[in-house]
C-alpha cells in the first residue's frame, strides 16, 4: 500500500469548530498510536448494536484491539481527521496467528475477574439462559468461523462523527491492497444481522452474507436479542 494518506473527500471537524472540515486520511498504525486508539476504542462502537458485549471497555478491548496491536500491527490501520485518531480496521491475514476469540474472551473473563462484578453477572445468567433457549430450539449460536478459503478477518470502527465520510471506505481500501500485496485467498468478518448499516456497507465493499445467522448469546440491543451474521469476500 502507498504509505501516503488516502485522502477522503470530508471529514468531521475533531473540535466542534465551523469551518471547512479537516481532511482525513488512512495510514498504518505505529506504536505511538496504541495509547489515543485505546482511548478511542469505546467512542468508536458507540450508536451501534454491536457497540458492547458487556459494557466494560478494558476486557473487550483485550479482544478486538489489543491482540492486533500486539501480535500483527502490520494489518492494523487507522483513520486520522486534524490530528486525531477517529477511527481502525484491526485485521488478521490468517485467523490462526491468533488466538481464538473463545480463547481471548475466556482470558478477559479471567483477567479482570468478570465473573465478581455484580453488573456482568446478569450479563452471564442470559447467556446462560440464551444457550439453553438455543438449544432447546435447536437454533444455531453464533462461533468462530473457520475456511481455508477466506482465513483473514477484520473488525472496523470509527466514531459517530467520522462516518459517512468515506473513511470506513479508505479502510477498507488499505486492507484490500494488504491481503492482494500478501496473495491471501479471502477474507471473513462477523458482524450482526440487526447493524443494517454495517451489512450494506459491507455489501457495497464486496463482501457476501455466508451462512445461517447465529444467536449472539446474552447481548441485547434495545432489549431484543442479537444474530451474528458471517460475510466472505474474494480478492
Amino acid at each position: 500500500m502507498n504509505p501516503l494518506y488516502l485522502q477522503t473527500e470530508r471529514a468531521w471537524p475533531p473540535d466542534g469548530a465551523a469551518g471547512p472540515p479537516a481532511p482525513a486520511g488512512i495510514r498504518p498504525f505505529t506504536e505511538n498510536d496504541r495509547t489515543e486508539l485505546l482511548a478511542l476504542f469505546g467512542r468508536a462502537r458507540e450508536g451501534s448494536p454491536s457497540g458492547s458485549l458487556w459494557g466494560h471497555e478494558e476486557s473487550e478491548a483485550s479482544i478486538y484491539l489489543t491482540p492486533y496491536m500486539d501480535l500483527e500491527p502490520e494489518s492494523l490501520f487507522v483513520a486520522e481527521s486534524g490530528g486525531r485518531l477517529v477511527g481502525c480496521l484491526t485485521g488478521c491475514r490468517d485467523s490462526s496467528r491468533l488466538p481464538s476469540e473463545e480463547a481471548r474472551t475466556l482470558e478477559a473473563i479471567r483477567r479482570h475477574r468478570l465473573m465478581l462484578r455484580p453488573r456482568l453477572a446478569a450479563f452471564f445468567a442470559r447467556s446462560t439462559g440464551d444457550l439453553l433457549w438455543a438449544a432447546a430450539r435447536r437454533r444455531p449460536r453464533a462461533g468462530a468461523f473457520e475456511d481455508p478459503r477466506w482465513p483473514a478477518h477484520l473488525h472496523i470502527n470509527l466514531v459517530p462523527e467520522a462516518r459517512g465520510t468515506g473513511a470506513a471506505e479508505n479502510l477498507m481500501t488499505a486492507w484490500f491492497d494488504r491481503l492482494r500485496s500478501t496473495g491471501s485467498p479471502g477474507c471473513h468478518l462477523q458482524t450482526l444481522c440487526e447493524n443494517t448499516r454495517a451489512l450494506s456497507f459491507f455489501r457495497r465493499m464486496g463482501f457476501t452474507e455466508h451462512g445461517p445467522a447465529r444467536l449472539v448469546p446474552g447481548v441485547r440491543y434495545r432489549g431484543q436479542r442479537l444474530h451474528q451474521r458471517t460475510m466472505i469476500w474474494t480478492p
